[in-house]
């Protein structure tokens, strides 16, 4: 057999193993076992040193023939495998976009419910027109009791119902602020009415048991105006209920109290109907219209401005209306607890779609 016939054959075979290739992986093991350094193409260039001068040439050019053919065979069947592993590979990832989207790692996620009350008081709020104001928890005695008319005997200006501070060296102590009154203050002082604004955040008072804890959350309201009164104070109040609670109606009474910041002042009870429980009186805050004395600390003529102002506890409300039966549980940091009573992060409060998402 002669050196063409022997590099025919060599090419043959090489051809129909790369055609019987049925993958990337088989097709590089041809590819290696012909064109590879020890590979049977590579053998016959390594016979060019035995022949003789005038055979050498024709015999390299052939050799070199059958090489770039295979090569050629070998990337165009290279193509064709790639094409169709991508082609099972598209078949195999494909997505129905037609079904609804899976829940990710998001949806575990949950609101806490005091959270969630914060911001569907703050969707009501807003509704009827009051903006949020915020301001530090650590205020200053003046701010948080002395301009809100607070005498220095009173009880909530001891050291058991109150966290002080260090005295400075001028004997000034500052406080952990006891209710977000004190934010109040601040916006009278620096803002000229007409004046609506709520005051939501954290507050913190010595006191610990099922429906008190140490630091609690609190949101207030103040209105102040040339014209206002009970009247506008109860309005509101009724209208707040009214879309918290998500009821066409809602029984208030007011019962007579005292606070050193509001005169007339006033308890806020609700009918506990708007909660499933008939005949029953349930207490949500106190309001009143604010004292003339705080009036003018914060520069403003009570002869010419008055206003009215309201206080109740966020956890009380989110207790109320989610029927969360003990108060400690909302700082346990208990995640069987959170799962049950939080929301979920879409859940987000519209007046029109429904405060409690």
């Amino acid at each position: 057999m002669t050196e063409t016939s022997d590099l025919e054959t060599l090419e043959s075979d090489i051809l129909k193993a790369i055609d019987a290739a049925g993958d990337l992986n088989a097709l590089e093991e041809v590819r290696i076992g012909a064109l590879g350094k020890k590979g049977m193409v590579s053998k016959q260039m390594q016979r060019l040193g035995s022949l003789a001068p005038d055979e050498r040439k024709a015999f390299g050019q052939s050799v070199n023939q059958v090489k770039t053919r295979v090569t050629e065979a070998l990337e165009g069947r290279k193509a064709t495998l790639e094409e169709i592993a991508l082609e099972k590979r598209l078949a195999s990832e494909t997505a129905d976009i037609t079904l609804p989207v899976r829940p990710g790692p998001q949806a575990e996620g949950r609101i806490h419910p005091v959270s969630q009350v914060m911001d569907e008081l703050a969707e009501i709020f807003a509704d009827l027109g009051f903006s949020v104001a915020e301001g530090p928890d650590i205020e200053s005695d003046d701010y948080n009791f002395t301009k809100l008319n607070i005498p220095e005997e009173h009880p909530s200006r001891q050291d058991h119902d109150t966290f002080y501070f260090k005295p400075d060296e001028d004997g000034s102590r500052l406080v952990l602020r006891t209710h977000t009154s004190p934010v109040q203050i601040r916006t009278m002082l620096k803002q000229k009415p007409p004046i609506r604004i709520i005051a939501p955040g954290r507050v913190y008072r010595c006191d610990s048991d099922q429906t008190h804890t140490p630091m609690f959350h609190q949101i207030e309201a103040l209105v102040i105006d040339q014209e206002t009164h009970m009247g506008h104070l109860k309005w509101v109040l009724i209208e707040m209920c009214k879309a918290f609670f998500e009821v066409d109606e809602v029984k208030m009474r007011f019962r007579a109290s005292h606070f050193p910041f509001t005169e007339p002042s006033a308890e806020i009870d609700i009918g506990a109907d708007a909660i499933g429980k008939p005949g029953e009186w349930l207490e949500i805050g106190g309001c009143g219209m604010v004292h003339p004395n705080v009036l003018r600390n914060c520069g403003l003529d009570p002869d010419v401005y008055q206003g009215f102002a309201f206080g109740m506890g966020i956890d009380r409300m989110a207790m109320l209306k989610y029927g969360i039966p003990d108060l400690r549980a909302f700082f346990g940091a208990d995640l069987r607890w959170l799962k049950h009573y939080g929301f979920s992060v879409l859940d987000k409060p519209t007046i029109s779609g429904g405060s409690s998402g």
